[in-house]
């Protein structure tokens, strides 16, 4: 069962235990996985990964550090979720006027689609109304 979508940099933030990352959002991801609950990590997000090593932006490994996670058997907090028809359809429920990039937009739709909250410290996403937690 999911419990919420992280955003790429939330994602991140947990796995390197970086600092950024909010203490209600590292609780609700702890709590997740204590609960065996999963945390969403939209396929838009490794994209931006990726996009984000050729910037320069993120360390060369992330990418691979991510992708290792998320399949790693040991590990029972993160999943990916893929972008379907049915998030595309969700991103109607998220205004354009408010969120208007769509790699955050797609992030905020599976939090939709799912029904559940978005792991973000986005202010935009943070100001549609959508339950989200930082």
């Amino acid at each position: 069962m999911i419990a919420g979508v992280a955003d790429t940099h939330n994602a991140l933030w947990h796995l390197f235990a970086d600092k950024r990352l909010s203490a209600a959002a590292e609780a609700f991801i702890n709590d997740a996985a204590n609960a065996r609950r999963k945390i969403a990590i939209s396929t838009i997000s490794l994209a931006e990964v990726v996009y984000l090593v050729e910037k320069s932006r993120l360390p060369a490994a992330a990418y691979d550090d991510l992708m290792q996670t998320l399949a790693d058997p040991e590990q029972h907090v993160f999943i990916e979720a893929v972008i379907s028809a049915v998030i595309v359809q969700a991103m109607r429920q998220v205004p354009r006027a408010e969120v208007q990039d769509m790699p955050d937009r797609i992030v905020a739709a599976t939090g939709v689609y799912f029904g559940v909250p978005v792991i973000s410290r986005d202010r935009r996403i943070r100001a549609t109304g959508l339950r989200t937690i930082w």
